[in-house]
Protein backbone atom coordinates (compact mmCIF):
# COMPACT_ATOMS: atom_id res chain seq x y z
CA UNK A 1 0.00 0.00 0.00
CA UNK A 2 1.85 3.22 -0.85
CA UNK A 3 1.56 6.51 1.81
CA UNK A 4 -1.24 8.37 0.29
CA UNK A 5 -3.62 5.12 0.95
CA UNK A 6 -2.21 4.27 4.60
CA UNK A 7 -2.82 7.94 5.65
CA UNK A 8 -6.51 7.31 3.96
CA UNK A 9 -7.24 4.18 5.59
CA UNK A 10 -5.73 5.95 9.46
CA UNK A 11 -8.42 8.76 9.18
CA UNK A 12 -10.85 6.14 8.52
CA UNK A 13 -10.34 4.55 11.22
CA UNK A 14 -10.33 7.57 13.17
CA UNK A 15 -13.38 9.07 11.67
CA UNK A 16 -15.08 5.39 12.94
CA UNK A 17 -13.35 6.09 16.37
CA UNK A 18 -14.35 9.34 17.24
CA UNK A 19 -18.18 8.33 15.59
CA UNK A 20 -18.73 6.61 18.76
CA UNK A 21 -17.16 8.29 21.21
CA UNK A 22 -17.22 11.80 22.71
CA UNK A 23 -13.81 13.75 22.46
CA UNK A 24 -13.30 12.69 26.09
CA UNK A 25 -13.36 9.17 24.72
CA UNK A 26 -16.73 8.17 27.56
CA UNK A 27 -19.82 6.54 25.61
CA UNK A 28 -22.56 9.23 25.12
CA UNK A 29 -24.20 10.84 28.52
CA UNK A 30 -27.77 9.03 27.63
CA UNK A 31 -25.76 5.65 27.33
CA UNK A 32 -24.44 5.49 30.95
CA UNK A 33 -25.94 3.27 33.65
CA UNK A 34 -26.76 4.70 36.44
CA UNK A 35 -26.17 3.95 39.52
CA UNK A 36 -28.91 2.29 41.68
CA UNK A 37 -28.89 5.31 44.19
CA UNK A 38 -29.24 7.78 41.43
CA UNK A 39 -32.23 6.22 39.67
CA UNK A 40 -35.26 8.90 40.69
CA UNK A 41 -37.61 7.68 38.14
CA UNK A 42 -40.87 7.13 39.68
CA UNK A 43 -42.27 3.70 37.29
CA UNK A 44 -39.03 2.26 37.81
CA UNK A 45 -38.51 2.84 41.55
CA UNK A 46 -42.38 1.50 42.29
CA UNK A 47 -41.71 -1.44 40.67
CA UNK A 48 -38.25 -2.21 42.23
CA UNK A 49 -39.58 -1.35 45.25
CA UNK A 50 -43.24 -1.65 45.56
CA UNK A 51 -45.21 -3.88 43.19
CA UNK A 52 -44.20 -6.70 43.86
CA UNK A 53 -46.61 -6.43 47.39
CA UNK A 54 -48.82 -3.18 45.95
CA UNK A 55 -49.67 -4.51 42.59
CA UNK A 56 -47.85 -3.74 38.99
CA UNK A 57 -49.64 -0.65 38.98
CA UNK A 58 -50.50 -0.29 42.50
CA UNK A 59 -53.45 -2.25 42.28
CA UNK A 60 -54.18 -6.23 42.84
CA UNK A 61 -51.60 -6.96 45.14
CA UNK A 62 -51.42 -8.71 48.31
CA UNK A 63 -51.17 -5.30 50.18
CA UNK A 64 -53.43 -2.37 49.93
CA UNK A 65 -54.12 -0.22 46.50
CA UNK A 66 -52.13 2.25 46.69
CA UNK A 67 -53.89 3.19 43.58
CA UNK A 68 -57.25 3.69 44.81
CA UNK A 69 -57.71 7.54 44.61
CA UNK A 70 -59.86 7.42 48.20
CA UNK A 71 -56.73 5.89 49.96
CA UNK A 72 -54.68 8.55 48.56
CA UNK A 73 -57.57 11.14 49.99
CA UNK A 74 -57.58 10.57 52.91
CA UNK A 75 -53.97 9.78 53.81
CA UNK A 76 -51.14 12.66 53.04
CA UNK A 77 -47.52 12.79 51.77
CA UNK A 78 -46.46 13.05 55.31
CA UNK A 79 -48.21 9.44 55.82
CA UNK A 80 -46.77 7.77 52.39
CA UNK A 81 -43.23 9.29 53.61
CA UNK A 82 -43.28 7.66 56.86
CA UNK A 83 -44.10 4.35 55.78
CA UNK A 84 -41.91 4.20 52.91
CA UNK A 85 -39.26 5.66 54.93
CA UNK A 86 -39.54 3.97 58.15
CA UNK A 87 -41.95 0.86 57.61
CA UNK A 88 -44.74 -0.06 59.65
CA UNK A 89 -44.12 -1.55 62.86
CA UNK A 90 -45.54 -5.44 63.05
CA UNK A 91 -46.60 -5.65 59.60
CA UNK A 92 -44.32 -7.20 56.06
CA UNK A 93 -43.98 -3.38 55.46
CA UNK A 94 -40.01 -2.54 55.58
CA UNK A 95 -38.11 0.67 56.06
CA UNK A 96 -36.70 1.69 52.79
CA UNK A 97 -35.08 5.03 53.62
CA UNK A 98 -31.47 4.84 54.59
CA UNK A 99 -31.36 6.18 57.63
CA UNK A 100 -33.28 3.29 58.85
CA UNK A 101 -31.47 0.46 57.15
CA UNK A 102 -32.88 0.88 53.91
CA UNK A 103 -31.43 1.39 49.97
CA UNK A 104 -33.17 4.65 48.90
CA UNK A 105 -31.65 7.89 49.44
CA UNK A 106 -34.11 11.25 50.10
CA UNK A 107 -34.32 12.12 46.58
CA UNK A 108 -35.56 8.52 45.64
CA UNK A 109 -38.36 8.68 48.66
CA UNK A 110 -39.79 12.34 47.47
CA UNK A 111 -39.64 10.75 43.95
CA UNK A 112 -41.96 7.69 45.21
CA UNK A 113 -44.35 10.38 46.90
CA UNK A 114 -44.58 12.48 44.33
CA UNK A 115 -45.16 10.05 41.50
CA UNK A 116 -47.72 8.30 43.75
CA UNK A 117 -49.50 11.52 44.82
CA UNK A 118 -49.79 12.63 40.90
CA UNK A 119 -50.38 9.39 39.21
CA UNK A 120 -53.61 8.72 41.66
CA UNK A 121 -54.57 11.12 43.82
CA UNK A 122 -57.82 13.44 43.07
CA UNK A 123 -58.56 16.19 44.89
CA UNK A 124 -62.42 15.97 44.70
CA UNK A 125 -63.35 12.11 44.68
CA UNK A 126 -64.55 12.60 48.48
CA UNK A 127 -65.53 16.78 48.29
CA UNK A 128 -68.83 16.76 50.45
CA UNK A 129 -68.69 13.44 51.74
CA UNK A 130 -68.63 12.34 55.77
CA UNK A 131 -65.60 10.31 56.18
CA UNK A 132 -64.09 8.81 58.46
CA UNK A 133 -60.43 10.44 59.47
CA UNK A 134 -57.21 8.49 58.35
CA UNK A 135 -55.69 8.72 62.55
CA UNK A 136 -58.36 8.89 64.87
CA UNK A 137 -58.10 9.28 68.87
CA UNK A 138 -60.94 7.20 70.09
CA UNK A 139 -61.33 4.46 71.42
CA UNK A 140 -62.75 1.10 69.91
CA UNK A 141 -65.39 -0.86 71.93
CA UNK A 142 -64.66 -4.77 71.07
CA UNK A 143 -68.65 -5.17 71.65
CA UNK A 144 -69.93 -2.99 69.50
CA UNK A 145 -67.46 -3.63 66.71
CA UNK A 146 -68.79 -7.15 66.86
CA UNK A 147 -72.02 -5.38 65.81
CA UNK A 148 -71.48 -3.49 63.36
CA UNK A 149 -68.76 -6.02 61.57
CA UNK A 150 -72.30 -8.53 61.51
CA UNK A 151 -74.14 -5.37 59.96
CA UNK A 152 -71.41 -4.33 57.11
CA UNK A 153 -69.21 -7.18 56.78
CA UNK A 154 -70.27 -10.82 57.85
CA UNK A 155 -72.13 -10.74 54.46
CA UNK A 156 -68.83 -10.98 52.65
CA UNK A 157 -66.16 -12.16 55.35
CA UNK A 158 -66.51 -15.16 57.58
CA UNK A 159 -64.89 -15.13 61.26
CA UNK A 160 -63.59 -18.68 61.54
CA UNK A 161 -62.34 -20.92 59.03
CA UNK A 162 -63.74 -19.71 55.43
CA UNK A 163 -67.29 -21.06 55.26
CA UNK A 164 -68.65 -22.30 51.69
CA UNK A 165 -71.24 -19.55 51.68
CA UNK A 166 -68.55 -16.55 52.14
CA UNK A 167 -67.70 -14.91 49.05
CA UNK A 168 -63.88 -13.84 51.22
CA UNK A 169 -61.62 -15.75 53.39
CA UNK A 170 -62.13 -15.44 57.19
CA UNK A 171 -61.02 -11.50 58.48
CA UNK A 172 -59.54 -12.98 61.72
CA UNK A 173 -57.81 -15.41 60.62
CA UNK A 174 -54.85 -15.56 63.06
CA UNK A 175 -52.16 -15.67 60.19
CA UNK A 176 -53.93 -12.62 58.19
CA UNK A 177 -53.85 -10.94 61.19
CA UNK A 178 -49.97 -11.35 62.00
CA UNK A 179 -49.33 -9.70 58.67
CA UNK A 180 -51.54 -6.16 59.36
CA UNK A 181 -51.56 -3.80 61.63
CA UNK A 182 -54.48 -1.53 62.53
CA UNK A 183 -54.46 1.14 60.74
CA UNK A 184 -54.32 -0.79 57.58
CA UNK A 185 -56.77 -2.31 58.64
CA UNK A 186 -58.64 1.15 59.13
CA UNK A 187 -57.82 2.60 55.86
CA UNK A 188 -59.12 -0.41 53.76
CA UNK A 189 -62.04 -0.22 56.14
CA UNK A 190 -62.28 3.25 54.81
CA UNK A 191 -61.22 4.02 51.33
CA UNK A 192 -62.39 -0.06 49.95
CA UNK A 193 -60.46 -1.96 47.88
CA UNK A 194 -62.26 -1.04 44.44
CA UNK A 195 -59.73 -3.62 42.73
CA UNK A 196 -61.02 -6.49 44.27
CA UNK A 197 -64.40 -5.42 44.66
CA UNK A 198 -64.50 -4.00 48.37
CA UNK A 199 -66.55 -1.71 49.20
CA UNK A 200 -65.43 1.85 51.17
CA UNK A 201 -66.99 2.57 54.41
CA UNK A 202 -70.22 3.64 52.91
CA UNK A 203 -70.81 -0.41 52.04
CA UNK A 204 -73.22 -1.71 49.69
CA UNK A 205 -75.87 0.66 48.33
CA UNK A 206 -78.63 0.77 51.18
CA UNK A 207 -76.52 0.58 54.05
CA UNK A 208 -75.65 3.13 56.49
CA UNK A 209 -72.01 4.69 56.19
CA UNK A 210 -70.22 4.02 58.88
CA UNK A 211 -68.94 6.70 61.51
CA UNK A 212 -65.55 7.11 62.73
CA UNK A 213 -66.43 5.17 65.86
CA UNK A 214 -67.96 2.63 63.87
CA UNK A 215 -65.14 2.27 61.92
CA UNK A 216 -62.54 2.52 65.08
CA UNK A 217 -64.95 -0.30 67.12
CA UNK A 218 -64.86 -2.67 64.34
CA UNK A 219 -61.05 -2.44 63.72
CA UNK A 220 -60.93 -3.14 67.32
CA UNK A 221 -62.99 -6.28 67.63
CA UNK A 222 -60.64 -7.80 64.65
CA UNK A 223 -57.82 -7.21 66.75
CA UNK A 224 -58.91 -8.63 69.62
CA UNK A 225 -58.75 -11.84 67.64
CA UNK A 226 -55.00 -11.46 66.97
CA UNK A 227 -52.83 -14.30 68.37
CA UNK A 228 -49.79 -15.09 70.14
CA UNK A 229 -48.16 -18.43 68.09
CA UNK A 230 -50.19 -17.46 64.29
CA UNK A 231 -50.85 -20.79 62.83
CA UNK A 232 -50.50 -22.76 66.01
CA UNK A 233 -51.13 -25.21 67.38
CA UNK A 234 -49.58 -27.37 64.73
CA UNK A 235 -51.29 -30.66 63.40
CA UNK A 236 -49.85 -33.94 66.23
CA UNK A 237 -46.82 -35.43 64.16
CA UNK A 238 -47.09 -39.27 64.29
Amino acid sequence: MNARGLCGSILVLCGLALTGCSHSGRPPVEAEVLRPDQVTDFSRLFAQNCAGCHGADGTHGAALALANPEYQAISDEGVLSDAIGNGVQGTLMPAFAQSSGGTLTDDQLLALVDGMRSHWYKADVLKGLDVPPYNTDKKGDVAHGEQVFAAHCASCHTTGVQQKNAKLSSITDGSYLALIGDQSLRAIIIAGRPDIGHPDWRGPTGKTPMSDQDVTDVVAWIASHRQKTPGQPYPSQP
